[in-house]
């Protein structure tokens, strides 16, 4: 049988007004050092629902970079693209790792892709970043940096095989706005963690669409904070869970600038053996982030039996001074008279099977915005289902 655990009926979910629930935020300090990070054993808060053996390496030092990743920039006109070293300034400005394998990946990378958007650039074109495992393992580091009142779409495409521990940062200027769509859709014995660290500024607008299909374990970090009052942050993300992948999105969204805007939306589906899901959303809304408005949202539909589902939100409120701030999990199993409708009206088992889980993912794909990646998703989506039916 499937093991469901909605986060609405168990202790995990949290919201609490002036206090620290013990499970807001990860144990150590955030560093670029990874000796600031012990290494874990899988009791702490942020490692618990992660198969640590399955990390390769990753978080306790052994892993060695023998492997690679290709990594090819297309871009529009306005828009400049650079490989860089270590020593770049720009490097870090959206924040510091938070946990051991960020901080890993942020002290092994070799060279460094920056995509930098000029001021006032509105772009008629998505840049297009393809990342490309070719075995072994490997750490990377990406910056995008969107000048003033420039307007940007990024699409990121993680393909192929590797062992990948990465950081990515967006800064996003004044007024400027950011939608980065991250597909994860690796061989089925890719591993990739990775951290996202948005930095959005005055008045800006940042949107994420998360995509996860591949990989054997693929552990995600989104991170948003504000550098200036005004500022917006959009956080969608879709996964499909196979037989045996754990699939991890861990978010937090750090209010600590008032009169700011954050929403949340995750939805995912399940099917097979062992297949295990992970979606923790963090929200901390400090004493000084009056005028905050935040949800968030996570939605779970389970298709077979063998899988597991945990969902974790948490809210943590210091300030009574906000316009509002709320959150709903909810994990449920396919429904047989969602099925019996539709083949009651002549349409078949398989393809009514399709169609609702089509119109659950619908409102999250259709953020994307770019169709060739939709219908890339959509085709995606109908293929695991016809495997699991095959």
């Amino acid at each position: 049988m499937a093991e469901i655990i909605p986060a609405g009926s168990t202790t995990d979910g949290a919201i609490q007004v002036g206090g620290q629930p013990a499970d807001a935020r990860v144990s150590a300090p955030a560093s670029y050092d990874v000796a600031d990070f012990p290494v874990p054993h899988g009791r702490e808060e942020e490692w618990r629902f992660t198969p640590l053996e399955r990390l390769r390496g990753l978080h306790d030092g052994s892993a060695v970079a023998d492997g690679g990743v290709k990594v090819e920039v297309t871009a529009p006109e306005g828009v400049t693209v650079e490989t860089v070293g270590r020593d770049d300034a720009r490097l870090g400005k959206a924040g510091k790792p938070v946990d051991r394998v960020a901080a890993q990946a942020y002290s092994s990378f070799e060279k460094a892709s920056v995509v930098t958007v000029a001021k006032d650039a509105v772009l008629t074109e998505p840049v297009r970043i393809a990342v490309h495992g070719e075995g072994g393992t490997a750490y990377g580091h990406q910056l995008v940096e969107v000048g003033a009142f420039a307007e940007a779409v990024v699409v990121i495409d993680h393909t192929g095989d590797a062992t990948l521990a990465a950081n990515v940062e967006f800064v996003v200027g004044d007024g400027a706005k950011l939608t980065v769509v991250s597909v994860q859709d690796w061989a089925d014995t890719a591993v990739h963690a990775a951290q996202h660290t948005a930095l959005v500024g005055r008045d800006a607008s940042f949107k994420s669409v998360v995509v996860t299909f591949g990989g054997d374990l693929v552990r995600l970090h989104p991170r948003v904070v504000y550098g200036a009052p005004g500022g917006e942050a959009e956080l969608y993300g879709l996964y499909f869970t196979d037989n045996g992948q754990h699939q991890e999105h861990r978010l937090f969204i750090d209010h600590d600038t008032p009169h700011c805007r954050s929403n949340v939306a995750y939805k995912g589906a399940l099917q097979g053996q062992d297949a295990h899901a992970v979606w923790i959303g963090d929200v901390l809304i400090r004493a000084a982030a009056e005028g905050t408005e935040t949800y968030e949202l996570n939605r779970n539909l389970v298709l077979t039996d063998g899988a597991r589902v945990d969902s974790v939100p948490n809210l943590e409120i210091e300030t009574g001074e906000i316009v509002g701030a709320g959150h709903a999990s909810a994990t449920g199993r396919f429904e047989d008279e969602q099925l019996f409708y539709l083949m009651a009206r002549g349409i078949p088992a398989e393809e009514a099977r399709r169609l609702v889980v089509r119109g659950f993912f619908a409102e999250l794909v259709q953020q994307i915005g770019l169709p060739d990646v939709e219908e890339r998703l959509i085709a995606k989506i109908e293929a695991e289902l016809e495997a699991s039916v095959a």
